[in-house]
């Protein structure tokens, strides 16, 4: 009996813990802050154990990883490399969801050292997307052809029968992460000029983008996500002339984002004196006309971004109640954590209603004679009554990934994401088996 220990019972972890224990050869222990959460997660399955465990516990976390044969840290990535670290010294391989960040990396020569792999970004962003986009690349080099663009979407969106609010946006992973992404720097190339967005103007550099679901042709829209570049070198498509990866939202969110950043609401210094205001005289402060007394707080902010007060953005802060009476859900924190509290109080999946992912490349492959446009696109939906397809699609690949670990399947040492074919091949295979399917469109360009 193999046993596995996951750190973390967010919203993600269910699909995959599930997964886990419906292997016979697995025991699962599920460590959380809360043993109420993890005990959820476990569903009291036979094979399955909750605890509580204190993360920054240095000396609990090692006797945890030291237990068992392997380790998943669904956790915050900041996290990754304390587990990492105690991973490598008691040779035990490790697998995360997230991206591989410089303290992360620089453990590649200890981990192959110790014999231990070190497997990061097996989610869906990151993760399928790699699989994926290696998958079409390792085709178009079969067939002596090269990849000159790529673009890649991905977004985790409402299916169309639950988007009914003004941002077409509802939470199915870390609220505060949704809204911090939207002020990363970002970076892509665009016919061969590296093209740099700043964060403060991130959703200014939205573009419509058309995506067909459920058998109709839906506008949605897409800003870069993050720094592009350096997945040309992890792709083998060094000398292509368009590398982008972008985020995918319904039409007009990044326009009310956008003026919510300009009034503040993403800020993550401390706002002062939180006990006792109302979102009135929060929003009000904000908008720099003190606590609003006497003042029609609307207009104020109105006045403050420019636009009318029957602007669109204005109405979603309305819907928001970011201009009532309510007294704040917390009081103390950054200034984007009142947001993120609210957002998480109205934004939320109702029961029964579906999350969706999509995902799609667009490359332009050339061949010795002649160009193809290949479109490689996965759109999955969420469970009603069962798992959302953000816990779908991020847990059950990194869940895949440790079972061919464990059963010796990955010959691997170091730190390592996939998209080595020993890796993405036998993943897609089983994500297809799961329901998660993949359609490619090859096109004479």
């Amino acid at each position: 009996m193999k046993r596995i220990l996951v750190l973390g019972a967010g919203m993600v972890a269910g699909a995959h813990v599930q997964y886990l224990l419906a292997q016979p050869e697995f025991q699962v222990t599920v460590a959380g802050r809360t043993v109420s959460k993890a005990q959820e997660v476990v569903g009291g399955h036979p094979r399955g154990e909750a605890r509580t465990l204190d993360i920054t516990n240095e000396a609990a976390l090692e006797t945890a990883i030291a237990e068992h044969d392997l380790a998943v840290s669904l956790l915050p990535w900041a996290f990754h490399p304390l587990v990492a670290r105690l991973c490598v010294k008691h040779r035990r391989p490790m697998v995360t969801t997230s991206y591989v960040k410089e303290p992360m990396a620089a453990l590649d020569g200890p981990a192959r050292e110790a014999g231990v792999l070190l497997l990061n970004e097996m989610g869906v962003d990151p993760g399928i997307d790699h699989m994926t986009a290696m998958r079409v690349i390792n085709k178009v080099r079969a067939d002596q052809g090269r990849i000159v663009e790529f673009t890649s979407w991905c977004g985790g969106l409402p299916a169309p029968e639950a988007n009914d609010n003004p941002f077409g946006y509802k939470f199915s992973w870390s609220p505060r992460g949704v809204l911090l992404a939207g002020v990363n720097n970002a970076l892509y190339l665009d016919q061969c000029r590296q093209v740099y967005v700043d964060g403060k103007r991130l959703f200014e550099a939205a573009v419509p983008v058309m995506v067909e679901i459920e058998g109709r042709v839906t506008e949605l829209e897409g800003y870069p996500n993050r720094d592009s570049i350096p997945y040309m070198k992890t792709y083998g498509i060094q000398d292509a002339r368009r590398m982008f990866r972008g985020t995918l939202r319904n039409k007009g969110f990044s326009k009310i984002m956008a003026k919510l950043r300009d009034l503040g609401y993403l800020r993550e210094d401390v706002g002062s004196g939180l006990s006792n205001l109302t979102f009135r005289e929060y929003t009000a402060w904000l908008a720099r006309r003190g606590r609003g007394v006497g003042l029609d707080v609307k207009q104020a902010v109105a006045d403050r971004l420019g636009v009318g007060v029957e602007d669109e953005s204005i109405a979603a802060m309305d819907w928001l109640g970011l201009f009532n009476d309510e007294p704040l859900p917390i009081d103390k924190g950054a200034i984007v954590d009142v947001l993120t509290e609210r957002m998480l109080s109205k934004m939320c999946y109702r029961p029964g209603e579906r999350d969706m992912l999509v995902l799609q490349h667009q490359f332009l492959a050339e061949f010795p004679t002649r160009a193809e446009r290949i479109e490689s696109t996965m759109i999955d939906f969420g469970q009603p009554g069962g798992f959302s397809s953000m816990s779908r699609t991020v847990g059950l690949p990194a869940a895949i990934g440790v079972k061919l670990i464990l059963e010796g399947k990955l010959a691997l040492t170091g730190v390592h994401i996939p998209v080595l074919p020993e890796i993405y091949e036998p993943v897609l295979a089983e994500l297809e088996q799961l329901g998660l399917h993949f359609q490619e469109r090859w096109s004479t360009a």
